[in-house]
């Protein structure tokens, strides 16, 4: 009998764990199915057999027929082992994902900086940020800025919120166009920077919602590129494994794409330092559960990323 190979850095299994069987009941519709297929093929057979125009003729179509599904059968039996089955689902992911009852639309901004001109970037945006935080006439609130302290060197990190969604994005941008003092500050930060790019996000419904916090601390945002297709299988796992994360109120938020890098996730957590990081990183390891959720989320990933950040004067996240 063929064993299917592991697949290449899977994990081990937690201990103790298996895998459930199939549903007694589906193997049994399956294997109904399949007799009703195989009567009708022996009808057919039964019929082509005595309309042969030579003795035997129906015999070798009926051998051909049993290697054919014998092949059949082999090609079904691999196929049920390695392809992903995919689900019927009658909803966009974003809807089965989020706080439906709100409608947050956040952008994160990653924005790398000539290194001789960090310190008057950050003094830049810490003039012009507040300002249109704190400013009721648009919709949008500054969650966090922040600079990278290891990850990509030189790079500063911004994180809003728009209250209304798409609209409100849409109010803002319209608005900022007509401010003379933020198209200044655009034009001043142009100059400074070597590239920028932004993801428009959402937030998983599990998760907290990002809000001020007092300081010192240092933050980390995990980014995960997942395989297409596995979001709703990534959220199941984690709308379980965030309750193992919360102990130290280190959990900020949680998000994942929606415009730009597609299928793309976002975890924020917060620690004082980074010996707390560690500590509280394996003290995960402790709960009954966690080994589960990290076996079986990792073959979702693709490419994955840390960044350890220090907040900006001007973030709310302190």
């Amino acid at each position: 009998m063929l064993v299917p190979c592991a697949r290449r850095g899977a994990l081990p299994p937690p201990a103790g764990h298996t895998r459930s069987p199939r549903s007694p009941l589906r193997a049994l519709a399956l294997l109904k199915m399949a007799t009703r297929v195989l009567q009708r093929v022996s009808r057919g057979l039964d019929r082509a057999n005595s309309r042969a125009p030579w003795p035997g003729h129906g015999a070798a179509l009926s051998r051909g027929f049993v290697v054919s599904s014998s092949r059949n059968r082999e090609d079904s039996w691999f196929k049920s082992v390695f392809v992903r089955k995919v689900d019927p689902r009658k909803d966009a992911h974003s809807n089965l994902l989020t706080k439906n009852e709100e409608s947050n639309l956040y952008k994160i901004q990653f924005h790398n900086v000539k290194p001789e001109c960090l310190d008057s970037y950050n003094k830049l945006c810490e003039d012009v940020l507040p300002s249109i935080h704190a400013d009721k006439y648009y919709p949008c609130e500054l969650v966090g800025t922040w600079n990278t302290w290891y990850g990509e060197q030189d790079q500063a990190v911004h994180l809003w919120r728009y209250r209304g969604g798409y609209p409100a994005l849409t109010e803002v941008m319209n608005k900022l166009r007509q401010n003379k003092e933020f198209m200044e500050y655009r034009n001043e930060r142009g100059k400074m920077l070597l590239s920028r790019r932004n993801q428009l996000l959402l937030e998983f419904s599990f998760w907290n919602e990002p809000v001020p916090r007092e300081g010192p601390n240092i933050y980390e945002l995990r980014s995960y590129q997942l395989r297409p297709g596995t979001m709703i299988e990534w959220g199941n796992y984690w709308a379980r494994a965030i309750g193992y994360r919360q102990h130290n109120r280190e959990a900020v938020g949680g998000f994942f794409s929606q415009i730009g890098n597609l299928y793309m996730v976002h975890h924020l957590w917060a620690y004082k330092d980074l010996q707390s990081r560690e500590d509280t990183r394996n003290a995960a390891w402790q709960h009954d559960g966690w080994d589960e959720v990290v076996y079986y989320t990792v073959p979702l990933i693709q490419h994955m990323d840390s960044r350890i950040m220090i907040p900006m004067k001007a973030s709310p996240l302190q």
